[in-house]
């Protein structure tokens, strides 16, 4: 066991962390067809969770749900999971309850 203290994580500027979502992995088409999370069909956008922002972040929030291109972000293992940072101007788009303006699509 290890003597060292648990001490908190605090993103800095304008960095987020993101936990990816769970169904990111293996999906299904339309047609049921089962495909694997390493097919390479184009370059796949994905959706995950935002744990923490920084004291530069705008217009994220922690608990929003983001979509970004995991192929450009840095990984990171938090307590045996995978994470990605990421700048705030890497995220493509916001979903969130707040209804201020958005596209009128739900995830």
């Amino acid at each position: 066991m290890s003597d060292r203290p648990k001490l908190e994580i605090q993103m800095l500027q304008d960095r987020v962390l993101v936990k990816l979502s769970p169904e990111d992995g293996e999906r299904r088409s339309s047609g049921g067809i089962v495909i694997p999370a390493t097919a390479q069909v184009a370059r796949r956008l994905a959706w995950g969770d935002v744990l923490g922002v920084g004291n530069s972040v705008r217009n994220v929030k922690t608990g929003d749900r983001v979509l970004f291109n995991p192929d450009d972000q840095h990984e990171v293992e938090i307590q045996g999971e995978g994470h990605l940072v990421m700048r705030e101007r890497d995220i493509h788009a916001v979903a969130t309850e707040r209804t201020e303006h958005g596209t009128g699509l739900y995830l």
